[in-house]
């Protein structure tokens, strides 16, 4: 009951910071630790005997995928057999497998059989789908003519048509075509997309070229555009930058400054955010700018921007680029106090590097809350140290009150050690 009246004592005499002091210290108590562990559950000795035994069949499989893993054809084989004969759990697993390894071991007409096989089966699984692409590609790699028109599912007519890609392309390029005009769903329209993308040929980029235009709506389009950019070639460039200009949809727009990342177009990036009407036009090129590490070109643009949202957006994007010299130089020369803050902000989301350029600000401040926003970018920091020694050393009692509460919702030694070093005075 004495230490009891002590504390309260105490916690009259120090005010509101003893109190977060003091309720921190109760959180952090290892009585209510312990208090919130949950208790653990007891197993039946015959439930961890059972967890215990061996599984043979996994064993086997798990030995069978490890071999596939290492181009152990043979060995892989012989592991997948016998878990075949198990008939347990793996076995549609392992027939699937045993056929790739025939497969890969040029074994083609015994894979086939293997996978006619898991057919007979009569389940329905994964690995009986998977199966009956597997099966698809054997023969087409056997040079025998799969033709997609008379496959009715959708994944097996895409693997036939990519397969018939490498073989006859003339071919294939109209019935991909014909994919992306028809009912089929999102998912194996951008398969076909992406096969198209993968040919190259004048044909194929047209056809690509007319999607990335929104005639097949704008979810493909966003997938077509793209592409355009992974496949990087001048004229995909040169088709991504018509569209661009001639669009007047904002997000069309902003998904094609992101493709420009993608392709390295830096030059074209840098005319949108300087010359675009739009803001958010602006801001989405100002932060592909950031991802590219544009940092001259992003500090030119600060110096010529007068919209406070795209001048944030360059810092954040300075952020991003890891320019922490420029971002301390806005921290103490910028006028506006929230861009001011925003760079402080950004240095401490930068690490414990940038924590002499803080120090140096705190020291040199004379605004209250420019100077809480310092101490709260060494908590971002996770910078228990310099918090302590600021805490410590300010005398204005709003600051350090500020400080205490940071400190109290980190765990370090030092905070603990200040805040009862406060405690026992």
């Amino acid at each position: 009951m004495r230490q009891i009246m002590t504390h309260t004592k105490k916690i009259l005499i120090t005010g509101n910071i003893a109190l977060v002091i003091v309720t921190v210290m109760f959180l952090r108590s290892p009585a209510l630790a312990r208090a919130e562990e949950p208790r653990a559950a007891l197993d039946s000795p015959g439930a961890r005997a059972a967890e215990a035994a061996p599984d043979h069949e996994s064993d086997l499989y798990a030995e069978g995928t490890s071999d596939l893993d290492q181009n152990q054809w043979e060995k892989a084989l012989d592991a997948f057999k016998q878990v075949i004969e198990l008939h347990g759990p793996h076995a549609n697993a392992a027939t699937y497998w045993r056929a790739y390894a025939l497969n890969k071991l040029a074994r083609r007409e015994e894979a086939l059989e293997a996978l006619a096989e898991l057919e007979k089966s009569g389940t329905q699984d994964k690995w009986t789908s998977d199966a009956k692409a597997l099966d698809v590609e054997i023969r087409q790699s056997m040079g025998e003519k799969v033709s997609p028109e008379n496959i009715s599912d959708e994944d097996l007519k895409l693997i036939a048509i990519q397969g018939l890609m490498n073989s006859d392309p003339e071919h294939a390029v109209p019935l991909l075509e014909k994919v992306l005009q028809g009912n089929q769903s999102p998912r194996v329209k951008e398969r076909a997309l992406f096969v198209l993308s993968q040919n190259g040929s004048p044909q194929a980029r047209a056809i690509i070229a007319g999607v990335a235009r929104g005639q097949s709506g704008r979810d493909l389009q966003a997938k077509a555009l793209q592409d355009l950019a992974i496949s990087g070639d001048p004229a995909s460039k040169a088709e991504l930058a018509d569209i661009y200009a001639h669009s007047d949809d904002v997000d069309v727009k902003k998904s094609i400054l992101r493709d420009f990342m993608i392709s390295g177009e830096k030059d074209r990036i840098l005319s949108a955010a300087k010359s675009e009407k739009n803001v958010d036009l602006r801001r989405e090129a100002v932060r592909q700018l950031g991802v590219m590490g544009a940092g001259d070109d992003l500090w030119e643009l600060y110096q010529s921007e007068s919209t406070p949202e795209v001048k944030r957006e360059i810092i954040r994007a300075l952020f991003v680029g890891g320019q922490g010299e420029r971002l301390y130089s806005l921290a103490q020369n910028e006028k506006d106090v929230d861009l001011r803050r925003e760079a402080i902000r950004s240095l401490g989301l930068m690490g414990s590097r940038t924590a002499d350029h803080l120090v140096s600000l705190y020291q040199t401040e004379k605004t209250p809350e420019i100077r809480k926003e310092i101490l709260n970018a060494f908590f971002l920091q996770g910078n228990c140290k310099e918090l302590v020694s600021l805490g410590r050393g300010e005398k204005d009692p709003e600051l350090r009150k500020t400080a205490i509460e940071k400190l109290s919702l980190m765990k370090c030694k030092e905070g603990t050690d200040f805040m009862m070093e406060i405690l026992s005075k």
